[in-house]
């Protein structure tokens, strides 16, 4: 993830704007279907909010249901298919769950990863109703260092370079794709983005091998477990209109508190890292084309905590709207 360089020479035909995980897959479909592309970024790969990312392809909390039961499917095939190139990709399918306090329905994305509802026997102290299922889940720091392997194994670029405004970057090559997360709140400018700051806590791994949820409807404390190999990843917290990125020890305390009332064994883990991202939270994904003076502007930011699983799906559409192809059509159906 260190590959960002000060000076990159060469024209380009489209400049992406962020080097996080929709940043990263709009470069890659891009520079796949021949594009000569450069990612600028204000922050390295392992610096963005995508680096905080849990990750579990899980479409949660994010519109229009209509456009992300499409972007859902086709990013599920995408990550299964990159699972089955092996572990460096840091992508693999896991067996795990995800449980409600509460009783709900089975979310609308249930059918697309034969998910079931839970025996009595699967579900952990206090859940009363649960769906497990298989799904693609990513160490993010190994995945992102796959992204940018795949975009410079095909000629893409990327460096370090702060915009500050979006005709800047309109100079720098003909196509411009606006994937700057939170950022895009000033860059476009854009006040319906607006930061929710989320706590990772990564632990030495006890024994875990399978995921979990909490996934009660309405419930303001995320809990999730994700095991990554020798380590797991402990969720969540969620603060809107924080900037900071400082992990809060209180914040990493209350975290290891949940995760372990859930499975014992975390309890006495060995933390070895805490990560804090910024979710870009907007009442629906801004995917859009923008009108211009001069070249083009395309925009992909917006996802909130679903930037994993929609990414693919966002990025393929991204290159049909650059190469004139129009969009692709929703094949989940929402409930």
């Amino acid at each position: 993830m260190e590959l960002l360089t000060a000076q990159p020479e060469g024209s380009v035909d489209a400049v992406v704007i962020g080097a996080g995980i929709i940043g990263l897959s709009s470069a890659v479909s891009l520079a796949e279907a021949g594009l000569r592309v450069r990612v600028d970024s204000a922050v390295p790969p392992g610096k963005s909010t995508s680096f905080a990312a849990g990750a579990v392809w899980d479409p949660y909390l994010v519109q229009p249901h209509e456009r992300v039961a499409g972007w859902a499917r086709t990013t599920l095939r995408e990550l299964t298919r990159i699972a089955g190139q092996g572990p460096h990709t840091g992508v693999r399918i896991r067996a795990g769950s995800q449980q409600s306090r509460l009783p709900c329905d089975l979310p609308y994305w249930a059918e697309a990863v034969s998910a079931r509802w839970c025996e009595p026997r699967e579900l952990k102290d206090g859940f009363v109703m649960g769906w497990p299922y298989q799904a693609p889940v990513a160490d993010m720091g190994v995945y992102l260092d796959h992204l940018v392997r795949r975009l410079t194994d095909v000629g893409g670029r990327m460096r370090l370079h702060t915009y500050r405004s979006l005709a800047e970057a309109a100079d720098e090559a003909p196509v411009v794709v606006n994937c700057s997360g939170a950022g895009a709140r000033t860059l476009v400018p854009d006040p319906d983005v607006r930061p929710v700051q989320g706590h990772l806590v990564i632990v030495e791994n006890p024994g875990i091998d399978s995921f979990f949820c909490d996934d009660t409807p309405g419930t303001t404390e995320y809990t999730y477990i994700y095991p990554h190999g020798p380590t797991v990843a402990l969720g969540g917290s969620q603060k809107p209109d924080e900037w900071s990125t400082a992990p809060d020890p209180e914040v990493v305390r209350v975290i290891i508190e949940r995760c372990a009332a859930v499975e014992p064994a975390l309890r006495d883990a060995r933390v070895v890292g805490c990560r804090v991202g910024l979710r870009p939270t907007r009442r629906e994904v801004c995917l859009r084309e923008d009108s211009v003076a001069v070249g083009r502007l395309l925009h992909n930011y917006g996802h909130g905590g679903a930037g994993f699983s929609l990414s693919w799906g966002c990025a393929e559409e991204i290159t049909a709207m650059v190469l004139g192809e129009g969009s692709q059509e929703a094949t989940i159906s929402p409930s």
